[in-house]
């Protein structure tokens, strides 16, 4: 084919239908890596989904001090700060003073 023969409208077309094809090409490529990828996470028992999940993972921390009034009452150190250890900071204690 010889482009230079074409006319503009050819052209154009030709353009149309190549990039139709390309994008064709490319989601049929993806959708069989996608196969792929769901084939080898299901052979090691997870779902596509549980392998890309955005969310983040969920870690819980470990407690890093306790009330020294009520050794259930604990914090991580993280968030808020509990109203036990504002009421020992405010008397003048130091959170060393609660540490595990």
């Amino acid at each position: 084919m010889d482009l230079n023969t074409l006319t503009l409208k050819e052209l154009k077309k030709l353009r149309k239908d190549v990039d139709k094809t390309i994008n064709d090409f490319e989601n049929r490529k993806k959708r069989e890596a996608l196969a792929e990828l769901e084939k080898k996470a299901a052979e090691m028992g997870f779902s596509l989904s549980d392998l890309t999940s955005t969310g983040k993972i969920k870690t819980v921390s470990a407690p890093k001090y306790a009330n020294p009034a009520d050794s259930s009452q604990t914090w991580t150190g993280r968030g808020r700060i509990p109203q036990w250890m504002k009421a020992l900071e405010a008397a003048g204690g130091s959170r060393d003073d609660t540490l595990l």
